[in-house]
């Protein structure tokens, strides 16, 4: 990789850090710090949600799904699902987050099941998000890796480029608050769309024959196929496991999850969080189609399929996992200068940061009860605490997850799928209004230890979970208040 790549590269990293800095200057309470006073323009947020979703995790992982052996574009069915999801989100959850002044979505909880329940379901976020983000990271290293083995230097690049890049986001985070991570993520989703424009353009000329002859190849092997009316629980990507499970997936991540959740807060009134919210899906759909584009185009760049190891279902050589094959198109394969504008723009993708939805939800759902009556600077400088803590934890999960071979696509919707059902399924209590605060514990963690044997014990896709941990949830909670309602009237 040239000098220039390098220049841009850090030049980005560089100017991530002083946006924080920018915003950081009025970030002087914790509702500046969490919501940004709700002076964010619903534009701007739906940007963000878009960026927030995508991320690395989209950049590397769906071009390698569609090139891998028997890929396709039946990902695109649980996209179906994601707008299903927010047409519900938008009409039925929404309101609620503006009846009165939230921190965190949470605090719903506390309104009808007391503050334990409360408690379990940010401890569980938490975990999740932790673990989610932990395999972003590794991503965007993987990246910085192979650009670091383009000049010559030794193994264990990954690591250092886990820590430096965790480094950068700890600190970005830390300084500017919710307000630099929209406005970041504004900007970050016009690099990342226009980098991927270019490298889809650049591979199309590297394709003897062109685009039309990649899609032509693609044909071939049947690799624009997007329906599968299969009902087969252990098929990730069917119509009903994507249009149902994904649904119930958006509906927990977009709907019941803090780090979505903080972002319409930051608008003042629930019309605008809806429209940010609808007006994303859209964009959402046209990317997931771009990205798998690109898959196909790698598809006919390498040429997998004149090798015998391809012929393994699911196989993406010659990379021992789809993940890895876009990173090496960047790294050996674009020119000078755009090489590198990719490159940041996937660390624009990793700069979709979590830190301060979870600095959030631990001081508002778990710290602040414990400890009340304090100063609004004291909870400031706590979660400026948090943040570094979750950060230097996220960065030990990278580390953790570097042998993994899976698609960290599919990692990190099977986590937030296992927790994030229990957490739905409580909501839906609440909003039914079904038992207290026994009923909601015995639901949730009902539901949490059935979703964990559905995904380690069987052979269920992971767009199940979902529905499988809410439903079980909203069941067993239902029958705690029937019993108790019983004894009562008894």
């Amino acid at each position: 990789m040239h000098a220039l790549d390098l220049a841009i590269i850090f030049g980005y990293l560089a100017a991530v850090i002083v946006a924080g800095m920018w915003f950081g200057r009025r970030q002087n309470t914790t509702a500046r710090y969490f919501l940004g006073s709700h002076e964010v323009p619903w534009w701007a947020i739906s940007a963000s949600i878009v960026a927030t979703e995508t991320s690395t995790v989209t950049f590397i992982s769906v071009p390698g799904i569609a090139y891998a052996a028997g890929g396709d574009f039946r990902f695109l069915q649980i996209v179906f699902g994601y707008l299903v999801a927010r047409v519900v989100i938008s009409t039925l959850f929404m309101p609620a987050y503006f009846r009165r002044e939230l921190v965190t979505v949470y605090q719903l909880l506390q309104d009808r099941f007391g503050g334990a329940v409360k408690a379990l379901a940010a401890s569980l976020f938490v975990v999740m998000r932790t673990i989610a983000d932990g395999v972003r990271l590794l991503l965007t290293a993987i990246v910085l890796g192979a650009v670091f083995k383009t000049l010559g230097l030794a193994d264990g690049v990954v690591t250092g480029s886990i820590v430096g890049i965790g480094v950068v986001m700890i600190v970005f985070t830390l300084i500017g608050g919710i307000e630099a991570i929209v406005w970041i993520e504004v900007v970050q989703l016009l690099i990342y769309i226009g980098g991927a424009i270019a490298a889809a353009v650049v591979l199309s000329n590297k394709i003897p024959g062109g685009m039309g002859a990649a899609f032509e190849l693609a044909r071939e092997y049947d690799k624009f196929r997007v329906f599968d009316f299969t009902f087969d629980l252990t098929k990730t990507f069917t119509f009903w496991s994507g249009v149902i499970g994904g649904a119930f997936l958006t509906m927990s991540t977009h709907g019941t999850d803090q780090y979505m959740v903080q972002r319409y807060l930051c608008t003042d009134r629930p019309r605008k969080a809806a429209a940010a919210l609808l007006v994303s899906g859209v964009v959402v759909l046209l990317q997931f189609i771009g990205f798998l584009v690109i898959g196909v185009l790698l598809f006919a760049f390498y040429r997998p399929d004149r090798l015998d190891a391809y012929a393994k279902a699911g196989s993406a050589a010659p990379f021992m996992a789809g993940d890895q094959v876009f990173p090496h198109f960047i790294t050996n394969h674009l020119p000078v200068g755009l090489s590198g504008l990719v490159v940041a723009a996937i660390f624009a993708a990793a700069m979709s940061s979590s830190l301060n939805s979870i600095a959030a939800t631990v001081v508002a759902d778990l710290y602040t009860p414990l400890r009340r009556g304090r100063t609004d600077r004291h909870y400031l400088n706590v979660s400026r605490v948090v943040t570094v803590i979750a950060g230097i934890v996220q960065i030990a999960v990278g580390i953790a997850l570097q042998q993994s071979a899976r698609s960290a696509l599919n990692t990190v919707l099977s986590i937030a799928s296992l927790i994030n059902g229990p957490i739905l399924g409580v909501f839906f209590l609440g909003a039914m209004r079904r038992g207290g605060r026994n009923a909601a514990f015995a639901g949730m963690l009902t539901g949490l230890c059935v979703v964990l044997y559905v995904a380690f014990a069987t052979k269920i896709a992971w767009p199940w979970y979902t529905l499988i941990g809410s439903a079980t949830t909203l069941l067993a909670g239902s029958v705690v208040a029937t019993f108790q309602r019983r004894e009562v009237e008894v």
